[in-house]
């Protein structure tokens, strides 16, 4: 009796389970700003699923959307910067 046997490689839970890298850990540093204002946008948005929206809560709502087009824009534009050759530290 012949086995059958896959070819490709096996894949094991030690390479699903390590440690972020520097490099990782410095993007996830980076886009900290980003995360915490989408964070404070969906918790404005959670805050008016079960209620109608005040005229508060579309301020609160409204704020959180403008913070995180300004989060994502300063990201956008390190990264621009970044990519200058030359410009930057």
């Amino acid at each position: 009796m012949e086995h059958i046997v896959t070819v490709q490689a096996v894949v094991t839970a030690a390479e699903l389970d390590r440690e972020p890298t520097a490099a990782e850990l410095d993007a996830i540093e980076r886009e900290m700003p980003v995360i915490t204002a989408e964070v404070e946008l969906l918790d404005a948005q959670i805050m008016t699923l079960d209620r109608p929206a005040s005229e508060l809560d579309e301020r609160r709502i409204r704020r959180a959307r403008r913070k995180v087009l300004a989060a994502r824009r300063e990201l956008a534009n390190q990264a621009a910067v970044a990519s200058v050759p030359g410009v930057g530290a």
